[in-house]
C-alpha cells in the first residue's frame, strides 16, 4: 500500500524505475529473461514500495489457486481437530493452501460454505456432512467445473463423490458385542441423526450383535439426540427413569459417555458393575473420566492426510478419484474399566 492507502501496481514500479510494465511482471515472477540487476532493483523497488501480488488476478489467469477447502461440521472436537492436522501436513507439503469453514451441524450454513468455496475458486474441496443435510445438491457447481470433491468420514453415497470412513458398522457391532459378553442384556444406544451413515451404521452393528445374542431389539432403548454433552445429560436422567434399568449404554461419541458417566455416578451409579458405558472417537476425555472410557480408536489425522492426498494426486493427475472411489480405514476397540464386568 502507498501512503495514500491506494494499492501499488506494477505500473507504480515501472514509472519510478523508467522500465516497462512488462519488465517488472516478468522481474517479480522470475523469468529468465530480465537481467539479473535489473531484476534486483525490481524486487527491491517493489518490497519499498509495498507492493503485494494480486494472487487472485493471476489465478483467475492460471485457472488454478493452489487453495484446497475443508468443510467440517464443527472445528471443536479432538477427531475433527486431529483430521485437519493431518489434511494440513499433506498439503502444505504440497504447496497448497487451505481454506476451513464449520456448517455448524446445518445444511444451510454448509450450502453457504459451499457458495463461499466456489466464490474463493478452490482447486479441490473436502468436506465432511452436517448433522441434517438431505441433499448434496450445492456441491454440483463443483462438479460440472470439474473440481473434485471428496466427502470423508461423514459422507453421502454417490458415485461421483469419492469417500473415506471407517467400517462403522463392524466397529458398533464389536462394541455391542463385547458389552453383552460382558454380561449387559439391556444395552441403550445414544445415537445421532440416521440421515448420516457413520449413525446409521452404527445402529445396524448394533442390532446385528443383539441378534446375534438372541436379544430382541428394543426401539425404546435407542435414544437420538444432537450429541453434545447436555443431550447427554438428559439423556442419562431419561436412562435412570427407565424400568427396569439398564445395564449397559453405548453411544456414537466419547462426549456423550463421559457426561452420562458424570451424571449417573452423581445418582450413585455404580460403572460398570450396575451399568457398563462404551463411547466412540477415543477423545484425550476418554482417559480422564473415572473409570476410563472404552471406545473405539480410529486415527483422524490418517484420514485427514489419506484425503488430502487422493484430493492432490488427482490433480496433479497422477490418480482418478473415480478409480479409487471409497477407502475404507482401520478402527480398532480399546477396552477400558467403564465395561469391564468380568
Amino acid at each position: 500500500m502507498s501512503d495514500s492507502g491506494k494499492e501499488i501496481t506494477i505500473y507504480d514500479i515501472a514509472e519510478k524505475l523508467k522500465v516497462s510494465a512488462a519488465t517488472v511482471s516478468r522481474a517479480l515472477k522470475d523469468h529468465p529473461r530480465v537481467n539479473k540487476n535489473t531484476k534486483k532493483k525490481i524486487i527491491k523497488a517493489a518490497e519499498e514500495m509495498g507492493y503485494r501480488s494480486n494472487s487472485f488476478a493471476s489465478n483467475l489467469r492460471r485457472k488454478n489457486s493452489n487453495i484446497i477447502g475443508v468443510i467440517v461440521p464443527r472445528l471443536n472436537s479432538s477427531f475433527m481437530s486431529d483430521v485437519i492436522a493431518g489434511i494440513e501436513k499433506v498439503v502444505n507439503d504440497n504447496n497448497y493452501n487451505l481454506i476451513i469453514s464449520q456448517s455448524l451441524e446445518t445444511m444451510k450454513k454448509e450450502i453457504s460454505n459451499a457458495r463461499a468455496m466456489l466464490n474463493n475458486r478452490v482447486d479441490g474441496l473436502l468436506v465432511s456432512l452436517a448433522y441434517d443435510t438431505t441433499s448434496i445438491e450445492h456441491f454440483e457447481p463443483f462438479i460440472k467445473r470439474n473440481i473434485p470433491v471428496l466427502f470423508f468420514d461423514r459422507i453421502f453415497e454417490h458415485e461421483q463423490y469419492p469417500q473415506i470412513y471407517i467400517d462403522n458398522f463392524k466397529a458398533a457391532y464389536e462394541v455391542t458385542k463385547h458389552l453383552l459378553e460382558q454380561g449387559c442384556k439391556r444395552i441403550v444406544h445414544i445415537t445421532g441423526n440416521q440421515l448420516r451413515n457413520v449413525y446409521a451404521e452404527r445402529l445396524r452393528g448394533y442390532k446385528k450383535a443383539l441378534e446375534e445374542h438372541q436379544i430382541d431389539f428394543d426401539g425404546q432403548l435407542v435414544i437420538i439426540n444432537d450429541l453434545s454433552a447436555k443431550e447427554a445429560a438428559v439423556a442419562a436422567e431419561t436412562i435412570l427413569q427407565m424400568d427396569p434399568l439398564p445395564d449397559g449404554i453405548f453411544t456414537v461419541n466419547d462426549v456423550s459417555a463421559v457426561s452420562c458417566i458424570q451424571v449417573l455416578k452423581k445418582a450413585g451409579i455404580k460403572i460398570p458393575e450396575q451399568i457398563a458405558v462404551a463411547g466412540f472417537n477415543n477423545d484425550p476425555a476418554a482417559c480422564v473420566i473415572e473409570p476410563n472410557l472404552t471406545t473405539v480408536n480410529y486415527k483422524g489425522y490418517e484420514m485427514g492426510e489419506v484425503a488430502a492426498n487422493m484430493l492432490i494426486n488427482h490433480l496433479a493427475n497422477r490418480q482418478d478419484l473415480q478409480q479409487t472411489h471409497s477407502l475404507i480405514l482401520r478402527s480398532e476397540l480399546i477396552v477400558r474399566e467403564s465395561s469391564k464386568r468380568k
